[in-house]
């Protein structure tokens, strides 16, 4: 059986090592500036005292936003609950009038 030696990275693999850390951090910001769209939204929602409808895995979670603790966790409440908490990266998406 042949063997090879051992070569250093082959720069075709250090030119794939680089795009795929590229495309890593890339997905990385703009997670992050979903994230801060969605607090934007949230916090907009509070000031104006409207309604908003959270998309959280699936479901639509319709309220007032009351409390929002930056980074952490979103307050609101409706007529059916009193007080719902969603945790921020748990929203997939909003929807406000």
């Amino acid at each position: 059986m042949p063997s090879q030696p051992f070569r250093a990275s082959s720069p075709r693999r250090l030119l794939a090592a680089l795009v795929v850390a590229c495309a890593f951090m890339s997905g990385l910001a703009h997670a992050t500036d979903a994230g801060q769209g969605i607090e934007q939204a949230l916090n907009a929602a509070l000031q104006d005292k409207r309604g908003i409808t959270l998309y959280v895995n699936g479901q639509a979670i319709s309220g007032a936003v009351t409390r929002i603790e930056p980074g952490q966790w979103v307050e609101l409440r409706n007529q059916q609950y009193g007080r719902i908490v969603v945790r921020l990266d748990r929203i997939d998406g909003i929807a406000a009038p």
